[in-house]
């Protein structure tokens, strides 16, 4: 029987792809997923990651491959990521989906076999893809079922031929899209509406649940009733009435994998609808935008949130469709970081990001440019990974606390966000106190925690869990006015605070810093 997830999962996205052109460069032969080097897996499961995410290993056909070529905007877009790209390097989007098959260019479905069983040797599940709202151009379904895909007509294709194309049997189809956004032509629109279009899908997803441990789903929102009946309003015949496609296909999934996870790319503020169709996580990009934005306030309030939201989001700071964090953070990505993995939830990091990569590599690529390492970055996520591998912020107790003034006429508290961990059964003192400065000044404040834990006349050990300082505070001084902290522009405290007499007496404005 499968292991039970672990309440908060600690994932590791890879753009598979890329990082086997990598391997295959750096090792000097061709690397798939059956020969990737041991020494390859084994740092990620030292960092504490529960599961990897193999994003884009399904096989892309010749149509999105040629489209991916031809295609001008995308063309810009290669060149600035990679300024000496060619053909070879551009081999269709991962997300235009010819065959739920693993593609034989990186190892086949034997190859996902092999590295599954080694991932698993290290305690790591395996999560893979779904793409529901879209299939590629070139997908059996448009040739062999077009009842199961979203139809034109000949005068909807000359009019807009960016949003129809014809398939190789003469139908006119839809190219996927997001109702806010110009269609993906690169794929053809599956209907929703149609029993056809609802079955495909839902056996395409079983058979993808007997070959890894959890999926993305990708815009998992899209294919909401509601929302699939808005976007093709006028097409789906007069008045449509159809099932809700989540509460069907993810319950016939767990039916035979009670412990398989189901993971939505969502927005809209949809995320509480997907947690009733059936989702275990799903993205929190509000969160992300607050902390982007530095809005201290906003993100306080998120955080605020009933705990039934807060469990069930997927954090993160970048994936493949969001900037790289140095990126869209600056100064401010060690601190984002702390605030957002810090949070409960499914804590989603990406391959490149703990180095310290700059470009993002549109999904079409294979390859991407060589960038330094930065070996500071990566200190700092193998000492934040340390700490979120703890019981405590894996299976504890979040609040929010309160983040006071330090002296009647200062605000840089205003910038500053805080949070406690608690054990779920822990009746001892042990704490987990972070704390981050999203303003780019220097900031000053009282954190006051529970008087019941801490007592005036007690002494207190406050350990740093980045440099490993130790410093003791009395009990009346945690409780009320609270522990004082001083931190420099974008820096964050992640401290433990329990019964203790030994330490350093001075300030704690010095410590924790990430």
């Amino acid at each position: 029987m499968a292991v039970r997830w672990p309440r908060y999962p600690l994932v590791y996205e890879i753009n598979t792809r890329v990082w086997l052109q990598d391997l295959s460069a750096r090792h000097k032969r061709p690397v798939t997923l059956a020969t990737v080097p041991p020494e390859e897996l084994a740092p990620i499961a030292a960092l504490g990651f529960d599961a990897v995410w193999l994003m884009g290993v399904w096989a892309t056909g010749p149509e999105p491959v040629w489209v991916a070529r031809h295609d001008g905007p995308l063309r810009a877009e290669y060149a600035r990521a990679l300024p000496d790209v060619t053909d070879d390097d551009i081999i269709g989007s991962p997300y235009a989906i010819s065959r739920y098959e693993v593609a034989e260019g990186i190892g086949g479905p034997g190859g996902l076999q092999v590295i599954r069983a080694r991932l698993a040797t290290h305690g790591m599940r395996v999560i893979l893809d779904f793409v529901p709202n879209h299939i590629a151009r070139d997908h059996r379904l448009v040739r062999e079922r077009p009842e199961a895909m979203i139809r034109g007509t000949t005068e909807d294709h000359a009019r807009d031929p960016r949003s129809f194309f014809r398939s190789r049997s003469g139908a006119i189809v839809a190219h996927g899209r997001d109702p806010y956004f110009p269609a993906w032509t690169d794929t053809a629109q599956v209907n929703f509406a149609s029993r056809d279009g609802r079955d495909a899908m839902r056996d395409a997803l079983v058979r993808i649940a007997s070959q890894c441990d959890g999926v993305r789903c990708d815009m998992a929102m899209l294919v909401l009733p509601d929302v699939f009946a808005r976007t093709w309003e006028g097409r789906l015949g007069p008045a449509p009435v159809f099932d809700s496609f989540w509460k069907e296909a993810i319950p016939a999934v767990l039916a035979r994998h009670p412990r398989f996870l189901f993971l939505a790319e969502a927005y809209w503020g949809l995320e509480d609808r997907l947690h009733e169709e059936g989702f275990h996580f799903t993205y929190d990009k509000e969160l992300y935008d607050l902390v982007r934005n530095r809005d201290a306030a906003g993100v306080r309030h998120h955080l605020r949130r009933p705990a039934a939201f807060q469990d069930r989001s997927a954090r993160f700071v970048e994936n493949h469709d969001e900037a790289r964090a140095v990126t869209a953070f600056g100064r401010m990505s060690r601190a984002a970081a702390v605030t957002t993995f810090c949070a409960p939830g499914l804590r989603l990091f990406h391959e490149g990001q703990l180095q310290g990569r700059t470009v993002r590599i549109p999904v079409q690529l294979a390859r991407r440019p060589e960038e330094p390492r930065d070996d500071d970055l990566l200190d700092f996520y193998a000492r934040l990974l340390s700490v979120l591998q703890q019981p405590i912020l894996k299976e504890g107790v979040f609040r929010p606390v309160d983040v006071r003034q330090a002296g009647p006429t200062d605000h840089t508290n205003d910038a500053m966000v805080a949070a406690s961990w608690r054990g779920p059964r822990d009746h001892g003192t042990r704490t987990f106190l972070v704390v981050s400065n999203l303003a780019g000044t220097k900031g000053y404040a009282r954190i006051p925690l529970d008087p019941v834990l801490f007592q005036a006349g007690r002494q207190y050990r406050v350990l740093d869990h980045v440099d490993g300082r130790e410093y003791t505070r009395d009990g009346g001084e945690i409780s009320d006015p609270g522990l004082f902290v001083a931190l420099e522009a974008f820096q964050a405290h992640v401290l433990e605070i329990t019964d203790g007499t030994s330490g350093d007496s001075d300030g704690i404005a010095a410590a924790g810093r990430l």
